[in-house]
């Protein structure tokens, strides 16, 4: 009996103890999987961070070239000084070392002995250094036969030799050599290259091993732009806008741009006033004594924003009310239409009343122009008779021109901050008084590149193209990687409406409001602005932006050029007194150029 049981006992243990067996195993099987499968890349990243050390190394960022090949914006050669504790054996070679780089870099000594006593073979002392002081730091180890303990790792800094030239369009980069703004930013990745890596092996207490365990994958070096921009049209461009600030007390800035009409190429954008992309985050000094006066709390906010203006591109991050540069926009599509001709007859009295129940628009000339053809009509700037075609036209039509011309698009140039239009309504409803007062460029918001854009299309025969900056990329080697060609967005209006309007605008530069435009030798077309800011960022009021958008020769046009002043303060504030002289004397020196 007692046997019998044993028995039944020991198969019992046999039984339990092989379900242990399986049951262990099979947590085993589970927990291996676990291991290797669930979290194995995780495990093995981890394992990774904790025996390898990943210092980046960064690559040479590409030269920016204006259309002749003269660099605006390159990469000076810099050095990063490494410390290497691991190879400073004694407390004397660390005095030694951190003595010399105190007097030579204005490092704290307790900073610097902090650093030298970390268990590695690489920490960052600082970066960018130039020339001279890595000469200083090679004469200090040469002098004290220091061999190890101090690296010097090439690096790369981005100048701007020319200051604040263009600086709206380079923009400027940060203290990676990131881009932050213009063309640096939109071409960002196409400039930085790809960076490099200092891969240090560590041993089993976390400290680096030597020279022998380190692995240097080497940096890829960005490719370079080659911009359409000319670097002496700019300086034209630039030199007159300044005195154009000057002379008519501009208080918000100013705009020229030059584009080619036919490939869509700027040959110059000029912003001002700018600032030096060398140093982005110095303020003017009237604007640091401005912000110091603030209260402590409002300093911050008050320097960030200040910053944000001086970066800011005006000729394609802000929206202005074109004012009567537009007409030459309402009159191409009139005649396109078929509704007006040149001998069309209107009759100006002093205003028009567009419906029953709303105030008149006055004509800028008291009395009125009496009675004109459409031709004379453009030449007098007159509001009243662009109204009439503008009814004419009527809302449905007005819009689908208005996007044809590129106003209800951005224009896809390469820049980043384009801002968009502001329409009366985002379906292109209009009222009848919308009507009237959007037939004078009045009460709806367009960018500065929209309406020189649309302009190139009324020089060029009809097609409006994109607007661009970057000519070519190039390798290495200055070999084109890629060329950007000239993009046709669409036909706006028939080469022969083309050749009509040019023929309107030339005889308004010759004889009509745009005569202060006129350039001696020159064939030149074009249409003056004036219009109030109401309803705008900035100053409210009776402000006003003046303006002038012209092309030349007008036999056969080439460039385009948009002249605008954002709230002149000085004698004048048309555009006729204020920006069409300022077109004439860049044109002067462009043309012959």
């Amino acid at each position: 009996m007692a046997k019998g049981t044993t028995v039944r006992m020991h198969r019992r243990s046999l039984i339990v103890l092989a379900l242990l067996s399986v049951v262990g195993f099979l947590m085993l099987v589970l927990r291996l999987v676990k291991l290797q499968i669930v979290q194995g890349e995780e495990l093995q990243k981890m394992a990774s961070e904790q025996q390898l050390a990943d210092t980046k190394i960064n690559a040479q960022r590409g030269t920016i070239f204006d259309r002749n090949m003269k660099p605006l914006a390159q990469s000076a050669t810099v050095w990063t000084v490494v410390l290497e504790p691991a190879y400073l054996k004694t407390e004397k070679t660390k005095e030694l070392v951190c003595n010399g780089l105190h007097e030579i870099l204005g490092i704290e000594k307790e900073k610097l002995m902090e650093l030298a006593s970390k268990r590695s073979c690489y920490v960052v002392v600082k970066k960018k250094i130039d020339s001279d002081t890595k000469d200083k730091i090679i004469s200090f180890m040469t002098a004290n036969k220091i061999s190890s303990g101090i690296r010097l790792i090439e690096d790369y800094k981005r100048y701007y030799p020319f200051g604040k030239f263009a600086s709206a369009v380079l923009g400027f980069t940060g203290a990676d050599s990131q881009g932050l703004s213009g063309i640096e930013a939109f071409y960002d990745k196409v400039l930085r290259g790809e960076e490099g890596h200092v891969v240090t092996a560590q041993n089993a207490i976390g400290t680096d091993m030597p020279f022998d365990y380190e692995q240097m994958i080497p940096a890829k070096n960005g490719k370079s732009l080659r911009l359409t921009i000319d670097e002496t049209i700019q300086r034209i461009a630039e030199k007159n806008l300044r005195e154009g600030i000057l002379n008519n007390k501009v208080m918000n800035r100013a705009v020229i741009i030059v584009m080619d009409v036919k490939t869509g190429e700027i040959l110059a954008m000029a912003v001002e006033d700018g600032f030096d992309p060398n140093e982005p985050f110095k303020l003017p000094d009237d604007e640091v004594k401005r912000t110091e006066e603030l209260p402590q709390e409002e300093r911050s906010k008050a320097k960030n924003e200040a910053l944000g203006k001086q970066w800011r591109n005006k000729a394609v991050s802000d929206v202005y009310y074109p004012g009567s540069v537009f007409k030459m926009v309402v009159a191409a599509t009139a005649i396109e239409l078929g509704l007006v001709d040149e001998n069309t007859p209107f009759h100006c009295s002093g205003a028009i009343k567009p419906c029953e129940g709303v105030r008149p628009i006055k004509c800028h000339k008291r009395g009125g122009h009496g009675a004109q053809n459409f031709v004379e009509a453009l030449c007098h700037s007159c509001n009243p008779a662009f109204i009439m075609p503008g009814q004419k036209i009527g809302t449905e039509k007005f819009f689908e021109y208005y996007k044809l011309f590129g106003f209800h698009e951005k224009s896809g140039i390469d820049l980043p901050g384009e801002a968009s239009d502001l329409f009366f309504n985002a379906d292109g409803s209009m009222s009848v008084t919308d009507l009237a007062v959007a037939s004078i460029g009045q009460n709806f918001g367009i960018t500065p590149i929209q309406m020189v854009t649309a302009a190139s299309a009324i020089a060029n025969g009809g097609v409006l193209v994109k607007p661009h900056l970057v000519k070519e990329q190039l390798d290495e080697n200055g070999n084109i990687f890629q060329a950007v060609e000239m993009t046709e967005r669409r036909r706006v209006i028939s080469e022969s409406t083309s050749k009509r309007v040019i023929d309107m605008l030339h005889r308004n530069a010759t004889t009509g409001s745009a005569r202060n435009a006129y350039v001696p030798g020159y064939r030149v077309a074009g249409k003056t602005g004036t219009s109030e800011k109401i309803g705008l960022s900035g100053p409210q009021g009776k402000d006003y932006i003046s303006s002038f958008c012209g092309f030349a020769p007008a036999d056969d046009p080439k460039i385009a050029m948009l002249v605008f002043f954002d709230t002149p303060k000085g004698e004048f504030y048309y555009g006729s007194a204020v920006a069409a002289p300022v077109f004439a004397k860049a044109m002067r020196e462009i043309l012959p150029y």
